[in-house]
């Protein structure tokens, strides 16, 4: 039985999932802390390992794996998360060279996450040369935009540098086209917005399966407020920022400190919604706001609106948001039952309601699993 092993790299972290050619998730696991105070949870197990970097991390979920009944012998492939792709790497494909150096060079795009991708994935190539290994973009989805809304109206020389409009979330959008059907018993809606809420939040106009618009634009900050991003914000406001505390610090600001952190004292939309104080909830409505807001523009993208689908953590489990966001919709003919929203049911809508809503089960891993088999 084929086995996929994906991951997903960070800086000081690698997360992982076993599947089988069925994706059936078999174990997952992470390390965590690499390079310094290091820990390696492998199922339901934490033990405290030295790592010190990322060969090292994931040469011991290898021998990990191993003692477990999983040998290096059994993977298919390994398949890699991987934030950017910019304008060349538009579909999940199979790791070459030359597809390594064209990640490498949207480093400079996504300085953040392209290093540590690309440090899993040389890791893997060290431990295990002959092993075949894939990466699934979570910009390539949004490549079906048009021009005009990919295109900033910057000068010819600065949209050269790769100054542009990318979105992101993509693997968890190409997911939820690929299940919707499934879960709804019928063909996917000809205008879909697709809602990804959690830490980071973005939404995406989906038109006849693919994405004609998106909020997050040349970076993960644009759009909804976010957990601790500030979402859309004048660039004046930035380069204020910028003058009074510097770039690096400013940056800190806007990726770090703001969003609902800044509003209500905690990224945590669980807590926010369990508090009582005024902060907390002003960060709710702040946040549910800017929902409706953007997705006014998502709905004129695609002419019109027929489904609502709600992704990631606070979309699938936080039923006073989609209440709100249902609300906000209402002039559209949305109209959610309330009972099958308190339970947190796959149908969301109500037997009226003219446009269709649903939960769906965010599967990053195990589209990336899909992508590599399907290579």
């Amino acid at each position: 039985m084929r086995k996929i092993l994906v991951i997903n790299a960070g800086s000081s972290s690698i997360k992982f999932v076993l599947f089988d050619e069925a994706l059936n998730a078999l174990i997952s696991g992470q390390a965590s802390e690499i390079g310094g105070a290091s820990t390696l949870r492998i199922g339901e197990v934490t033990q405290v390992v030295p790592l010190a970097d990322h060969v090292a991390a994931l040469a011991a979920c290898l021998q990990e794996l191993d003692a477990l009944g999983h040998p290096l012998s059994d993977l298919h492939a390994a398949a890699h998360r991987v934030v950017h792709g910019g304008r060349k790497l538009v579909a999940p494909c199979r790791i070459t060279p030359a597809v390594e150096a064209e990640i490498e060079a949207c480093v400079p795009l996504a300085p953040l996450h392209n290093p540590h991708n690309l440090s899993a994935i040389r890791a893997i190539a060290r431990i295990a040369p002959g092993l075949p290994q894939f990466a699934s973009f979570d910009t390539a989805f949004h490549a079906t935009n048009p021009e005009e809304a990919l295109r900033y109206a910057l000068p010819a020389a600065e949209e050269a540098k790769g100054i542009r409009r990318y979105g992101f979330h993509g693997i968890s959008y190409a997911g939820l086209v690929a299940r919707l059907p499934g879960i709804s018993g019928a063909a996917l809606p000809r205008r879909l917005l697709a809602l990804h809420l959690g830490n980071g939040a973005s939404l995406c106009a989906i038109k006849d399966g693919r994405s004609v618009a998106t909020t997050m634009g040349y970076s993960p900050l644009d759009g909804l407020t976010m957990g601790t991003r500030t979402g859309e914000i004048d660039g004046m406001a930035v380069l204020r920022l910028a003058a009074e505390h510097g770039v690096e610090r400013a940056s800190d600001i806007l990726n770090r400190e703001s969003g609902l952190r800044a509003l209500g004292g905690t990224s945590d939309m669980r807590t926010l919604e369990a508090a009582t104080h005024a902060e907390a909830r002003f960060a709710v409505r702040h946040f549910c706001y800017w929902i409706v807001r953007h997705a006014g523009s998502m709905i004129a993208a695609m002419g019109g609106l027929d489904a609502v689908a709600f992704t990631g953590g606070i979309g699938e489990h936080d039923a006073h948001v989609r209440a709100e966001v249902a609300a906000g919709l209402g002039w559209l003919g949305v109209k959610l039952d309330a009972q099958a929203n308190a339970r947190g049911d796959i149908r969301l809508h109500a037997p009226n309601s003219l446009v269709a809503m649903w939960k769906v089960l965010a599967y990053e891993e195990q589209t990336i699993a899909q992508d590599a088999l399907a290579k």
